[in-house]
């Protein structure tokens, strides 16, 4: 008797650096309400009517694990989350299964103080994890996201922690998306090895609150001919991110994809800067100020001030969950290399991408119609 032949798996590995964070959290939390019927579908483009027929995995799909340096099991973390307003109360408790089954799958991340192996010893060690995921839930494929904490921009050679983990995307033969302004797979050193490994990628630096609104503003200014002369901002903030964002370093990562959006859209940078402050007693939640100064008709001075209060980790989740869908669906159909397509998410999009946001919307757009079966 012959065997019968093996049927493709429908599964999707989503592979989360960072994986115990508030972001990474919230995406497991919310993909898990989401799918049961818990909660509708807000926030995620990926589930409007547009991308219906792209071919996208369902998020009841989807499987969760990934690295990270800390212990705080994601069950316990979802609930201090639920506490602090972030996510519904109940909620943890309800997909408390699919909660425990994603901290089952997370590993160790690094380099840790003390560890003495080399980076190609390292990144072997986060790729054969992955690898392992993969096999293990006989996954379809697995997508890597960075939403880790902010890093510094690196100096020297030395690949810095979120290259390393970059590195092991590509060696795991996984699609990588970089959800953060750290370097990742931007590092120099990567780029060689991008480019062989024929896998799509995306990012940097998740575009969802501040940013987005001045992918909006700038070219509203520019299409109607007013000239601006100064936009300054400040970002109140506190978790994880405003921990990281104290470091001045880490800070003028950041702050380099706010710059550029208002390049990019007005031609010019204007005056001003973005200063960003840790603010713990805000935990998961945020303020962003703007300021912006312009001349209208006949040298009229005016200004237009803007505020954002929002929490980063719900803006975040379903941004993460959308790319992941993409990007699998892009492997799925052979897509390589950068994928400019997705920039609509992100301060920092690949080369080749639009600045101004309804311009990303219809190359997002555009893309999910790519994505569809071509039958």
């Amino acid at each position: 008797m012959s065997a019968e032949p093996s049927v493709p798996s429908s599964r999707t590995g989503v592979w989360l650096i960072g994986a115990r964070g508030s972001v990474a959290t919230t995406a497991v939390t919310g993909c898990a309400a989401v799918a049961a019927g818990l909660h509708p579908t807000t926030g995620l483009v990926t589930e409007t009517e547009p991308f219906a027929a792209s071919g996208l995995p369902a998020l009841a799909s989807l499987v969760f694990g990934g690295h990270d340096i800390v212990d705080c099991p994601l069950p316990k973390r979802a609930e201090a989350l639920a506490s602090a307003g972030v996510l519904p109360h109940g909620l943890p408790s309800a997909v408390h299964g699919e909660l425990t089954a994603a901290d089952a799958e997370v590993r160790p991340g690094g380099p840790l103080p003390g560890d003495t192996r080399d980076e190609d010893a390292l990144i072997d060690a986060f790729a054969d994890d992955i690898r392992a995921f993969t096999r293990r839930h006989g996954l379809a494929r697995t997508v890597v996201v960075n939403v880790a904490s902010t890093e510094p921009v690196p100096e020297g050679t030395a690949l810095p922690a979120s290259s390393l983990y970059a590195a092991a995307a590509l060696r795991a033969g996984c699609p990588y998306v970089n959800f953060t302004p750290s370097a990742g797979l931007h590092h120099p050193a990567l780029a060689a090895e991008a480019r062989a490994a024929a896998l799509p990628y995306a990012g940097r630096d998740g575009k969802t609150g501040q940013t987005l609104l001045r992918s909006v503003l700038g070219p509203m200014f520019a299409q109607r001919a007013l000239r601006v002369l100064a936009w300054s901002g400040t970002n109140l903030l506190g978790g994880g991110d405003g921990a990281a964002l104290a470091d001045p370093a880490a800070a003028a990562a950041k702050n380099s994809g706010k710059e550029r959006v208002l390049a990019d859209t007005l031609g010019t940078v204007p005056q001003g800067t973005v200063h960003i402050d840790d603010v713990p007693a805000l935990g998961d939640w945020k303020t962003a100020w703007d300021h912006i100064a312009f001349d209208g008709f006949l040298g009229t001075r005016m200004t237009l001030q803007t505020t954002w209060q929002g929490c980063d980790s719900a803006l975040a989740a379903p941004l993460v969950l959308d790319l992941v869908r993409l990007l699998a669906r892009a492997h799925e159909r052979g897509l390589t290399g950068p994928r400019p397509e997705l920039g609509f998410y992100f301060k920092d999009p690949d080369p080749g991408a639009p600045a101004a946001l309804g311009e990303q919307y219809a190359a997002l757009l555009d893309f999910g119609r790519r994505l569809r079966d071509p039958r």
